[in-house]
């Protein structure tokens, strides 16, 4: 059974599959999933596969995740701890078949994943490539898994500065700038403030826009924590996140959110409802976060 590097499509995935194909050798492939594929029994792994930033589910040869509402009981071989990013956890793991290009590519990750971003890179991404990189993954798009496929063989060979002039990246920006420019009037337009909550609300319009998910917190300064909500087919989505500009939110919304079969890290996370619960989990899930108090009740 043939060795099979499992990560979902955003950066940290990226960069974990860029580390792995390192280290186990540059014709391993790569194969993109979520966390709910996983968690539903959609997606199985296998036992030769090697998994990261992602639940555990079942025997894998090396698991590897730093999502605080994925611990778990299950035996496994590989790390698991409370880090900034995944890509950390694998360069730590292999760190003797690292080089100087991975090492970068990991402090990237970690500020990124950990959202440890200055206001001008939060409103000039373009100041910064690899902040700007991270925005062209564009979820829930049909190509979005051969463009992290494009971006794991041109992160594992080439300089920041070729990546950037890569013509597919370049697209890929262009098309996040524009992104974020119209995303910017959608959270104008669909989001509320309930105290220190800033609630996005993007239920009746499809398709669910995409853009900067930092935006929100510049342009609502007085809230310490965002609730996004969106529908994906028949589920209601509710993403949370700590504000990176005003750290003043005690809840950890990974725990929150593992409470109805979602998670995350203590300042990020996500669930996914059917119809008939949706709106009483919403509603829990906000007065909880209206409470602002440090442990989930």
């Amino acid at each position: 059974m043939q060795t099979r590097i499992i990560t979902r499509p955003d950066f940290d995935g990226v960069a974990c599959a860029v580390l792995l194909k390192r280290a186990l050798g540059e014709a391993t492939p790569v194969v993109w999933t979520q966390p709910n594929h996983i968690q539903s029994g959609q997606f199985k792994v296998q036992r030769n596969d090697v998994v990261a930033n992602l639940p555990l589910s079942g025997e894998v040869a090396l698991w590897f995740d730093h999502h605080v509402s994925n611990t778990t009981d299950i035996p496994y071989e590989g790390l698991f701890r409370i880090a900034p990013s995944a890509a950390h956890l694998v360069y730590d793991y292999f760190q003797d078949k690292m080089e100087a290009r991975q090492r970068e590519l990991v402090r990237q990750a970690d500020k990124i994943d950990a959202a440890q971003l200055t206001l001008d890179e939060i409103l000039h991404p373009e100041h910064n490539p690899y902040v700007l990189l991270s925005m062209t993954i564009f979820g829930g798009r049909p190509s979005n898994d051969d463009y992290c496929d494009h971006l794991v063989d041109l992160l594992g060979t080439a300089t920041i500065d070729q990546v950037m002039s890569d013509p597919l990246v370049r697209r890929r920006c262009e098309e996040a700038a524009a992104a974020n420019k119209a995303y910017e009037a959608y959270l104008r337009r669909c989001t509320t403030l309930q105290g220190h909550v800033s609630i996005t609300d993007f239920r009746d319009l499809a398709p669910v826009p995409d853009g900067n998910r930092f935006l929100v917190y510049s342009l609502f300064p007085e809230a310490c924590v965002n609730a996004k909500l969106y529908h994906d087919g028949p589920q209601t989505v509710i993403k949370l996140g700590h504000s990176i500009l005003n750290r003043c939110c005690r809840v950890n919304v990974g725990k929150l959110l593992s409470r109805y079969d979602g998670g995350g890290h203590r300042g990020a996370g996500a669930a996914r409802f059917g119809k008939e619960e949706a709106g009483r989990c919403i509603d829990e899930i906000i007065t909880v976060l209206m409470k602002n108090e440090p442990d989930v009740p």
